[in-house]
C-alpha cells in the first residue's frame, strides 16, 4: 500500500485493488486538495475542513466513490472499514460535535485515522485501535489534539508507524487555523527519530517491530492528478 498526504488531515492510501481518501478539504482551508480519485472515501465529521466530498471522483472499478460518514461496519471493494464513534473536543461532544475513528484494512495493513480527535481514547476506542499499523493522527491542537496529548495517544496505541496530520503548514488560512502547532512541537513530545518521505509504501512484510515516526511531505499544491 502507498500512502500519500494530501495536505490538512486528507491521505491517499492506494492499494492494489481499491484507493481511499481520507477527509478530503474546501479552498476554505487555504490549501487547494490535488485532483484526486477513489473507490472509498472517509469522512470523520461535518466540517468543511473534512468533508468536501466533491474534491474526490470516481474510478474504473467504480463511477462515485463510496462514501462513509458514518459509525459502522463496512465492506467495499475488498477493503474493511470500521467506523468509532468518538468526539471532536474533550467534553462530550458539546463544543465542537461528534468524529468518527476510521480503522481500514487494506491488502494486510491496518490503517487508523483519527480524524479530528478532541480527547484522549477510551478504554473501547483503544481496544477497536488495537493492532493498528499505521496511526494517522492529528497533533496540531486548537481543534483536537495538541502536541502532548497526541502522543500520549500514540504510547497507548503503540502503532507500528505514526504519522502526524492537522497541524500548522505553510498556506492554511491564518484566520480559522493560525494558532495550530507545528509538526515540531509534536517531535519533540514523543521523542522519537523522525524520517521523511514524500509518500510511505508499507506492506506486512515491512512493518517496523518499534514505533517509527514519519513526517510525509504535503501534496496539497500539487496539480497534477493523483491516478488510482
Amino acid at each position: 500500500m502507498d500512502i500519500t498526504y494530501l495536505g490538512h488531515s486528507a491521505f491517499k492510501l492506494r492499494g492494489k485493488d481499491a484507493t481511499v481518501i481520507t477527509d478530503p478539504y474546501a479552498k476554505s482551508v487555504g490549501l487547494t486538495m490535488p485532483k484526486v480519485n477513489a473507490d472509498i472515501v472517509t469522512v470523520s465529521h461535518d466540517h468543511e475542513d473534512h468533508n468536501f466530498i466533491a474534491a474526490v471522483t470516481g474510478t474504473s472499478r467504480r463511477p462515485e466513490p463510496f462514501i462513509i460518514k458514518a459509525p459502522g461496519e463496512y465492506e467495499v471493494s475488498g477493503v474493511s472499514v470500521f467506523g468509532i464513534s468518538a468526539f471532536h473536543d474533550n467534553v462530550g461532544g458539546k463544543d465542537r460535535g461528534k468524529n468518527i475513528i476510521f480503522v481500514i484494512h487494506l491488502d494486510g495493513v491496518t490503517v487508523g485515522h483519527l480524524g479530528d480527535l478532541g480527547h484522549l481514547v477510551t478504554a473501547e476506542q483503544l481496544a477497536e485501535l488495537s493492532g493498528v499499523d499505521v496511526l494517522l493522527c492529528p497533533v496540531g491542537g486548537v481543534y483536537s489534539l495538541g502536541p502532548e496529548q497526541a502522543a500520549a495517544v500514540v504510547n497507548e496505541v503503540s502503532p507500528a508507524i505514526v504519522v502526524p496530520m492537522h497541524y500548522a503548514t505553510a498556506g492554511l488560512n491564518p484566520a480559522i487555523f493560525g494558532q495550530l502547532k507545528p509538526v515540531e512541537d509534536f517531535i519533540k513530545a514523543l521523542g522519537l527519530a523522525t524520517e521523511t518521505l514524500d509518500k510511505l509504501t508499507v506492506s506486512p512484510a515491512t512493518i517496523p517491530e518499534e514505533t517509527t515516526l514519519i513526517v510525509l511531505a504535503n501534496q496539497a499544491h500539487s496539480r497534477t492528478k493523483i491516478h488510482s
